[in-house]
């Protein structure tokens, strides 16, 4: 009999992606606003309400489920938003297999890389740095602390944070709105081009979820970030190469961005470094270590 995985967020690229990988070893579930499928079950995260039947036989949960961060404006009631999709689904969650008197095998959530604070820096982040202090690094200490609350009450074994990166996917994200720019000419770097933009291929990413879930070893939080690191300029110089297109125009001007997005822009503005030595060093290979590889992959097909 096929363990459980119950998976939050379920229209996203990776829970997509990530269900495909281990469909075969794993029963897969998954919670969304709306049913469609049967093996999807609803939930109401405002509302708090939940279908219980979800988490009969449940070993594993993956979550990640969250509001997107960079979708729109940071306005006081979009930063909540942000926060409680990713930490009032958690206690939904939580309060769940409490209630149910359930105990995981594991519980895998999402987490970001923006946990050090965006600021570009010559420091190179490892998961046993500080926290930042800006609101992105904010929105993922609540997230984690929320996580980590299923370890504190004894309903999971181990809780497994992942600090990703931006996620490179063909289908949506951050390589989805720059390359038709790019396409019609109009692409260029963002402010001086000088910040870090970590990355990670979709792929590698959903590896990272699938070895966490099959190793009862990875425990913690860990960097989930390709470690070759790029600029924002080298990065959108690489897809212009791959796609044989010039750059013409120059970098779009900070203050512009700022006027665009207002605090928001900062996310894109300023970037930092991280480490993903302590996942390699707990057995796992990237597949696409390399960004110029890795956007001939997505966009060459």
């Amino acid at each position: 009999m096929k363990e459980v995985v119950l998976i939050t967020g379920a229209n996203g690229t990776i829970a997509k992606e990530l269900a495909k990988m281990i469909g075969k070893d794993y029963e897969i579930r998954f919670l969304t606003r709306k049913k469609t499928q049967n093996n999807q079950y609803e939930w109401n995260v405002k509302k708090q309400i939940i279908d219980e039947s979800a988490f009969v036989n449940v070993s594993h949960i993956i979550h990640l489920a969250g509001a997107n961060i960079s979708e729109q404006r940071w306005t006081e009631e979009r930063k909540k938003e942000l926060i409680s999709s990713r930490v009032d689904s958690a206690n939904l969650l939580l309060t769940t297999l409490k209630k149910k008197n359930i105990t995981l095998k594991s519980f895998i959530t999402a987490s970001g890389v923006n946990y050090y604070g965006t600021e570009t820096t010559d420091k190179i982040f490892n998961e046993n740095d500080k926290p930042g202090n800006d609101f992105l690094s904010e929105v993922v200490v609540l997230w984690e602390k929320a996580a980590d609350e299923f370890k504190l009450q004894n309903l999971a074994e181990r809780v497994v944070k992942l600090r990703t990166a931006v996620v490179l996917s063909e289908k949506e994200g951050a390589l989805k709105k720059m390359v038709p720019t790019i396409k019609n000419y109009i692409g260029s770097p963002l402010g001086s081009g000088k910040q870090y933009m970590p990355w990670i291929h979709i792929k590698d990413i959903c590896s990272i979820y699938e070895f966490a879930l099959k190793n009862p070893n990875i425990d913690g939080a860990y960097n989930a970030t390709s470690p070759q690191h790029t600029t924002n300029e080298n990065f959108t110089k690489e897809i212009a190469q791959v796609l044989r297109k010039p750059l013409f125009m120059p970098n779009v001007p900070g203050f512009i961005l700022k006027i665009l997005f207002g605090k928001l822009a900062s996310a894109l503005l300023e970037g930092s470094r991280a480490s993903s030595q302590k996942i390699q060093e707990a057995g796992f290979t990237f597949e696409f270590p390399d960004l110029k590889l890795a956007l001939e992959d997505l966009l060459k097909k």
